[in-house]
């Protein structure tokens, strides 16, 4: 609100951020204001220009500021292999890998009747459209292992079947380094349907 005291605003915006608590807000804020007026001047230019320079990749729905995007114009990758995940920033964890090469598809969000997301606000009759006039190989299902992201999964499933395509879904379940004893029942359930053979 207007009438707010300026830090006040500026922790109220900051914790709007999904994620963001109140003292993960406040520490950002205090940040920012102990930062010099260039500095802070260079951060609020780069958050207007990002705000206007991107958009959504015509091909794949990736965020760029060039179209198409630099995953679906790179020529070193895997044209055979597309990997479905949820949002742009799915593809940064992914990347980060190292393993990954092909293409990818973003779904700009998860099925969610509870919300009012179908398949139409999903726009899967282009996924659909895109891997019948492609030769892919291997579509990777990279939904989030959510209730919403596990029903995605579920439907595209069904609405691919009957392309000549291998389907995958990513496996999913206790990561390394963590404890048995605190992990949630799904995380076990998908560890143990996923178990792998030791050789």
């Amino acid at each position: 609100m207007k009438g707010q005291p300026p830090l006040t605003r500026l922790i109220e915006e900051i914790k709007k951020i999904p994620g963001i608590g109140l003292k993960t807000a406040q520490r950002i804020a205090y940040y920012i204001i102990g930062l010099e007026q260039e500095e802070v001047n260079n951060l609020a230019d780069s958050i207007i220009d990002a705000k206007k320079g991107l958009f959504h990749c015509s091909v794949c729905n990736n965020l760029t500021h060039v179209d198409p995007c630099y995953y679906c114009t790179d020529e070193g990758r895997n044209d055979d292999v597309l990997c479905i995940v949820e949002e742009p920033f799915n593809i940064d964890s992914i990347e980060r890998s190292g393993i990954y090469h092909g293409r990818y598809h973003v779904l700009l969000g998860a099925l969610s009747p509870l919300k009012g997301v179908g398949p139409d606000e999903l726009k899967i009759e282009r996924i659909i459209e895109r891997i019948r006039n492609n030769k892919f190989t291997e579509i990777i299902i990279a939904t989030n292992p959510t209730a919403d992201g596990e029903a995605t999964a579920a439907f595209l499933a069904r609405a691919l079947k009957d392309f000549d395509v291998k389907l995958t879904r990513l496996a999913m379940g206790l990561p390394v380094g963590s404890d048995i004893d605190y992990a949630d029942q799904v995380t076990i359930k998908k560890s143990l349907e996923g178990r792998t053979e030791i050789k």
